[in-house]
């Protein structure tokens, strides 16, 4: 006599909602690289967002936001430990906890994005690129200055 039921093997935990050792061991091998990547990536991105508050030709915000996804796809103590340092929480935190900035960050930040546009605009004139690449880094300007100036809400204490 046959039995119509599924065969009791261990390779069919998927169903049973059960966890195969052999399986989560090879999801582990395979994770792995992936884990190594995000740290390395997010180290990189931490300093290069570190290097943007005194340089301001590179972009702080978006690094620094990089570095915060990967080290959180990495694991939890590097994603508690960058919470926790003074870079993200001055750059970071106050934004992400008010969803507003301070007037000091937003001259800053507006300051910044204009003198590199305005040089990068001053190149341009050198180099005589077409007319909508111009137009399209003011138009980038613009975009930052209503955003940043207008849309963003001012915070009236330091974060």
């Amino acid at each position: 006599m046959e039995s119509n039921t599924l065969p009791q093997n261990e390779d069919i935990g998927c169903l049973t909602g059960q966890v195969n050792p052999v399986s989560n061991q090879i999801g582990n091998v395979i994770a792995k690289p992936f884990k190594i990547g995000y740290i390395v990536f997010g180290v990189l991105f931490l300093i290069l967002g570190a290097i943007g508050t005194v340089l301001p030709l590179i972009p702080t915000t978006p690094l620094i936001l990089l570095a915060a996804v990967c080290f959180g796809k990495s694991s939890q103590r590097l994603h508690s430990w960058f919470l926790s340092t003074r870079l993200y929480r001055k750059t970071i935190n106050g934004y992400i906890k008010n969803h507003a900035t301070t007037v000091k960050a937003k001259v800053i930040l507006l300051t910044s994005v204009t003198v590199v546009m305005g040089l990068s605009l001053l190149i341009m004139t050198v180099f005589h690129p077409p007319v909508y690449l111009r137009v399209l880094l003011a138009v980038i300007w613009l975009a930052h200055v209503i955003y940043f100036g207008f849309i963003v809400k001012t915070s009236g204490k330091s974060s």
